[in-house]
């Protein structure tokens, strides 16, 4: 070693990334990402001519991106964070300069998948980084997703009619890519989670594989919830519109008043979970999703729409993340069982958008 120069301690893979703020910003950025598309889609079939049909392959496009993307975290998963940033960025730029289907398809399955890589990144890289209160540290990023799958119905209606789709889809990417930037000069927990003296991680447990029949139930579970949640913010403005011969800016109030909504109601659900048995609050809101599906399939009217998007948000809102646990309560008890993983929980969410 040259004299004068100090060792550094090297970096800790598992630990080692974007500050915590940029993280939240990050988080609150694939939130209007997984969301954006239902909000824009009237205005996009209206410009580039298109049919419903041909709009169902836009979201087809955007679902498989931001599934694969989930499934491809690298053991790195910083690289999996900034690479998502910077996909985002990429798939947002090309939806914005292109103009039809051939651009829209390519843009919004770059930009899925790039949204579905950040998501599941991210949440590995808090759970490897706070290694105490790890469910507090996911809740609270996690909302900030919440919040941006909240505000991107505001500002589809703020925007839109104002400056078209091209400038804020263009900006939108410019955002990602500053945000991957950022997250490249600023990064945190080189040298790993600093635990209190004493305090010792014991190494994983040995586990046990769960039966077959829960864990295809919790898969089943997972895939109708993310598929009806990406159907019903997709297509909510568009069916506004029509059923109500109403503006863009007035079609934007089912969709919010659903993200609110659930948003609000995994909180309460929360809270009815530690009351009631955790079985009996999702039956409940199984039973309750089922019939709002068809009150938002058969209702011709705007007003009793809203009502029935609040009363679905509150209604599917038990049915992710609390599979979660109940998995793992569920996995054979001979042998100590750790929570199911991270990732892969993460990447089924991520594959809502």
């Amino acid at each position: 070693m040259a004299s004068g120069t100090t060792p550094t301690r090297p970096i800790d893979h598992n630990t080692f990334g974007p500050a915590i703020v940029l993280l939240g910003v990050g988080m609150l950025l694939t939130g209007l990402g997984t969301a954006f598309l239902g909000p824009v889609l009237p205005l996009l079939a209206s410009q580039w001519h298109i049919t419903d049909q041909q709009s169902g392959l836009l979201i087809t496009a955007k679902f498989v991106g931001a599934f694969l993307g989930g499934m491809s975290v690298h053991r790195l998963v910083r690289f999996g964070v900034l690479g998502g940033y910077l996909l985002a960025g990429i798939g947002f730029a090309v939806f914005a300069m292109g103009h039809g289907m051939a651009f829209g398809i390519v843009g919004l399955f770059v930009s899925g998948y790039g949204v579905g890589l950040g998501i599941t990144a991210t949440n590995i890289l808090i759970g490897r980084r706070y290694t105490t209160h790890t469910g507090a540290a996911l809740s609270t990023l996690n909302f900030f997703w919440s919040l941006g799958a909240v505000l991107c119905g505001f500002l589809a209606a703020l925007l839109l009619p104002r400056f078209g789709l091209h400038g804020p889809m263009l900006s939108f990417g410019g955002l990602f890519l500053l945000t991957a930037l950022a997250g490249i000069l600023f990064s945190t927990h080189r040298e790993g989670p600093k635990l209190p003296v004493g305090v010792v991680i014991p190494a994983a447990a040995p586990s046990l594989p769960l039966p077959r029949l829960i864990y295809l139930h919790f898969c089943s579970m997972l895939f109708l919830y993310g598929g009806l949640e990406t159907c019903i913010s997709a297509w909510l403005t568009t069916y506004s519109l029509r059923i109500g011969g109403i503006h863009l800016l007035e079609g934007q109030s089912a969709v919010v008043l659903f993200w609110t909504a659930l948003t609000a109601g995994r909180v309460l659900g929360s809270g009815a979970m530690r009351a009631f048995s955790e079985t009996a609050v999702q039956r409940v809101g199984l039973t309750l999703s089922a019939l709002l599906i068809l009150g938002v399939a058969t209702t011709s009217n705007n007003i009793m729409l809203s009502v029935y998007c609040v009363l679905l948000g509150l209604g599917l809102a038990p049915f992710f993340p609390p599979p979660s646990p109940s998995l793992s309560a569920a996995a054979p008890t001979r042998t100590r069982q750790a929570p199911c993983s991270p990732s892969r929980v993460s990447a089924l969410r991520s594959s809502r958008g």
